[in-house]
């Protein structure tokens, strides 16, 4: 659900172009530190030991932090860095937003790691997710629900459906009692994770090595034809991300030469983006209702200068069509720049969301590095044209539908899809096949996200440029 935000009135953000030197400065140049937070050796005349760093980290979130001005503001102390960050985060009382909301957003990882996903569109482990969250709260089973195209994995010939039995000799059920999926990350190449896998053609043991590889952020794009007889365009993003927006364009030029009456994006596993990436994308499926109008508000704290608020409007794109509606398929891992298309696009045009609701992440970060650690607390909450933002609890589905994990993503028979295709034929939505009460779980699941525990889900944050 989304609320109206009642914050004072923005300021003009500065361009697409100013915003990209930005990013590009901030992504390229994090070893050298940004906006006068340090030089890679901490900054200010400060060193890299614990306690210079807790300095650092300190001024930085009393100066950018989203919730600076209620959150803990405690000294700078000589323990653990990660720790410290953790002490720092908020853990409410703030009355402009709703009781209960805490930050289990903010984070930190490495720069080699942060560069390797946000510059050069790679990530670093096996490629290999499962259904940790649907699995909560049952004996399993444990199924893979996405692989990486050219991960290890994928290359391993594992599958989208298969059961994992074991995880490096563990049981799966031992697994999801624990509700720890760290043996699916990896933080360097080389680290080893062993699967036993059971399909149809039976059981065996699968031995992955992590490997750094390059992300394929956009795909399946096609036409369909819905049992009606309308043709319906279908693209799967993963990842809001540069290196998407050329095959994302290919993708509407396909749907424009073939004349397509709807379009389908499919955000189910779209956690992280650039707010201006998500931007272009959100800018094709309607071009004459969006052009030109506000896309996204960006709210930070009220100590940030001069772009205290800022926004991003809608562009103008050779391929982009101009369609009154979108379908757009979402689920417990839709965050942030996945729900900012749906948000962003809802006051214009009719946004069918099929599938489950989205996480709930109405903030992003602007990060910042230090002594090699890229630093993304929240810096700022997002709203769209209305205001309307604070979705908390998730932008609920239009049309609520189960997924069938034995089905291929985009296939003619995915629930998901076919929801879409009912819809635009009818103008209704199919037989409800999703569990509310499963639904809660896997949203009270992706709140309490930490670090290292629950499945992996990439990275699930949105980011200003």
């Amino acid at each position: 659900m989304t609320h109206r935000v009642a914050l004072s009135p923005h300021h003009p953000a500065p361009g697409r172009t100013a915003r990209l030197a930005l990013a590009l400065s901030l992504a390229l140049g994090l070893a050298a530190c940004n906006d006068g937070y340090g030089d890679g050796g901490g900054g200010g005349g400060l060193s890299c030991s614990t306690p210079d760093q807790e300095t650092w980290l300190a001024q930085f979130f009393n100066d950018n932090y989203l919730w600076a001005a209620t959150s803990p503001n405690f000294p700078p102390q000589t323990a653990d860095l990660g720790d410290y960050f953790i002490s720092l985060l908020y853990t409410g009382g703030d009355p402009n937003f709703p009781a209960g909301v805490v930050d289990v957003w903010s984070n930190y990882t490495s720069d080699a790691l942060f560069n390797l996903y946000w510059v050069n569109g790679q990530d670093l482990g096996y490629g290999v997710f499962v259904n940790g969250l649907e699995a909560q709260g049952t004996s399993g089973p444990l199924l893979v629900r996405y692989v990486d195209p050219g991960s290890p994995g994928a290359l391993a010939g594992i599958g989208r459906g298969d059961q994992v039995t074991t995880v490096n000799g563990v049981p799966a059920a031992t697994v999801i009692a624990s509700n720890d999926y760290t043996a699916f990350s990896a933080t360097t190449e080389g680290q080893s994770l062993v699967l036993g896998i059971h399909n149809a053609n039976g059981d065996r043991n699968v031995s992955l090595t992590s490997a750094t590889f390059t992300l394929t952020p956009v795909q399946g794009a096609r036409v369909t034809t819905t049992p009606g007889g309308r043709r319906m365009g279908y693209v799967m993003v993963t990842d809001m991300i540069d290196q998407a927006l050329g095959p994302y364009d290919s993708a509407f030029a396909q749907f424009k030469a073939a004349g397509v009456q709807d379009v389908t994006v499919d955000l189910r596993y779209m956690g992280a983006g650039f707010v201006g990436d998500g931007e272009v994308m959100a800018s094709y499926p309607s071009v004459q209702a969006t052009a030109g109008r506000i896309y996204v508000n960006l709210y930070f704290n009220a100590f940030i200068a001069p772009y205290q608020n800022s926004f991003y409007t809608f562009d103008t794109f050779a391929n982009a069509l101009s369609l009154p509606r979108v379908f757009v398929l979402t689920g417990p891992r839709s965050c942030a720049a996945a729900e900012q298309f749906v948000n962003g696009l809802s006051p214009f045009v009719q946004v069918i969301t099929v599938g489950d609701a989205t996480c709930g992440k109405p903030l992003g970060s602007t990060p910042a590095s230090n002594c090699g650690t890229t630093w993304s607390p929240m810096t700022f909450q997002v709203t769209n044209a209305n205001n309307e933002g604070q979705y908390f609890g998730g932008l609920p589905a239009t049309c609520p539908v189960a997924e069938d994990l034995s089905v291929p993503l985009g296939a003619d028979g995915d629930p998901l899809l076919v929801g879409a295709q009912r819809y635009a034929d009818g103008g209704a939505c199919p037989p409800a096949t999703l569990d509310a009460s499963l639904s809660a779980v896997r949203h009270a699941g992706m709140r309490s996200v930490r670090a290292g525990l629950i499945e992996p889900t990439r990275r699930s944050g949105a980011i200003d440029r």
